[in-house]
């Protein structure tokens, strides 16, 4: 308290301070009675020491810098005052009104809502640090000091000096032909020159970024050939027309029972076989499966000395002699003898064949023609169909069809069905612009816990 009273003794002593704000609080202060503390905790300090007259002092002071620009001690007469000479007299305020009835339009007042949020604070904005800095800044002074140092000794630097003492290229007439990139004895070019290079160089143009990177033509080419926005049959419109609308009534029974076939089919695969089911004799076959194979076994076991008088058999009616070498190798000779002059004889056949080959040739190519055309009719039509671009396969959206009954009539009575979003996404995957996905599925990390509240735990 001794020590808040002396600063704001001083602080007022100050000849410089005029305080705006009432000191009747700071008053009543004063005269209280000092309390006894104990300050020798810091829990004390917070709690028993009073700065009001300090954060006071403060708030004053930034409440003459916001609204005056600084303090009011330090401003001059003819900013804080100025010379009332009374009103303006009635031949000046006339000639006033003439003149402001001559200007054109009217003079734009600012609103009142552009009045409040402008900013009222005389206080300049700090100053931004980073953006004064620059990177290096040290270093490229140092660097730019030891240039004039040498510069006013005279001395060139390297670079400079290389510059200058390379030798001139001497110019030649251009050459028709574009000469190869890894050539040693190309021309110098100088691209800070007056003579501009011919533009037709291709090389020139791809080393120099000025030619343009063709743009593939698969890129302009739209993903699917269906429209944005497809028009819905005419059965279905609010009133149609009875065979419009029947028509409709059949393409969507007929998706129907599509759908009922394949659920029909997974069933019938995994519905359980009742020939397959077990039996008692077959649980009885099981388990006295084992023990008759004991017997079995010592009956059909062969004898040893039996099998190996068979393995020497086999083994010498597999070694032949000389001569049946020589026959066999005399036979393979004149197999390929009579296969080579066969071939002769049927190449020259052949020659009389030339008609009826050049038929079979046409033939073919009537068949790759076919073929070609059934392969670009297939991609004309796989380009209004949508292709499988991720692990999920396109599913169509259901039909919105409305039964003879449910019919409106008129747009009054007509009920809203679907969702435009869903039609959207769906148009979206079907025209192959983005991959069919699934809603994600929420999997919780943690299992919830379930803990009954004390206070419901007392009431029940």
């Amino acid at each position: 308290m001794a020590a808040a009273r002396r600063l704001k003794r001083v602080v007022a002593s100050q000849p410089g301070f005029i305080n705006l704000k009432s000191t009747s609080d700071s008053a009543d202060l004063v005269s209280s009675r000092r309390k006894r503390v104990n300050k020798n905790k810091k829990k004390n300090w917070n709690k028993h020491s009073d700065v009001n007259d300090v954060e006071e002092f403060l708030e004053d002071v930034r409440h003459q810098e916001r609204t005056t620009g600084g303090l009011l001690s330090e401003k001059s007469d003819d900013s804080l005052f100025f010379l009332d000479v009374g009103q303006p007299k009635k031949a000046e305020q006339k000639k006033e009104a003439v003149e402001g009835k001559k200007r054109k339009g009217k003079t734009s007042r600012p609103l009142r809502i552009d009045l409040i949020l402008q900013h009222d604070s005389l206080i300049p904005p700090p100053k931004d640090v980073l953006a004064y800095q620059q990177p290096n800044a040290k270093k490229l002074r140092r660097i730019a000091q030891k240039a004039e140092h040498l510069a006013a000794k005279g001395v060139v630097p390297r670079r400079q000096k290389q510059l200058l003492n390379r030798r001139p290229v001497e110019r030649k007439a251009k050459k028709s032909v574009t000469e190869a990139n890894n050539n040693t004895d190309r021309e110098y070019y100088d691209i800070w020159g007056q003579e501009s290079k011919d533009s037709s160089d291709p090389w020139y143009l791809q080393q120099t970024g000025k030619k343009l990177v063709k743009r593939p033509e698969k890129l302009n080419e739209k993903p699917s050939v269906l429209p944005a926005v497809e028009v819905i049959a005419p059965g279905g419109s609010y009133n149609p027309d009875f065979f419009s609308h029947q028509a409709l009534l059949q393409e969507a029974h007929e998706v129907e029972v599509k759908k009922q076939k394949e659920e029909d089919k997974i069933e019938r695969q995994v519905a359980v076989n009742k020939e397959d089911t077990a039996t008692e004799e077959t649980i009885l076959r099981e388990q006295v499966e084992g023990l008759v194979e004991e017997e079995n076994e010592e009956e059909t076991a062969p004898n040893e000395e039996d099998r190996d008088v068979a393995v020497g058999a086999i083994t010498l009616a597999e070694k032949k002699t000389e001569r049946q070498r020589k026959r066999e190798r005399a036979d393979k000779i004149k197999e390929q003898q009579r296969l080579a002059v066969r071939q002769r004889i049927d190449n020259q056949q052949q020659l009389f064949q030339l008609r009826s080959i050049k038929a079979s040739i046409k033939q073919q190519e009537e068949n790759t023609k076919d073929k070609q055309k059934l392969r670009k009719a297939k991609q004309e039509a796989q380009k209004s169909q949508p292709r499988r671009l991720g692990r999920l396969k396109f599913k169509p959206q259901d039909l919105e069809v409305q039964l003879s009954d449910e019919l409106a009539g008129s747009l009054r009575r007509l009920k809203p069905e679907g969702s435009v979003l869903k039609d959207r996404f769906k148009s979206l995957q079907k025209r192959n612009l983005i991959e069919p996905r699934e809603r994600a599925k929420f999997k919780r990390r943690h299992k919830l816990k379930y803990v009954e509240k004390r206070a419901f735990r007392e009431i029940t």
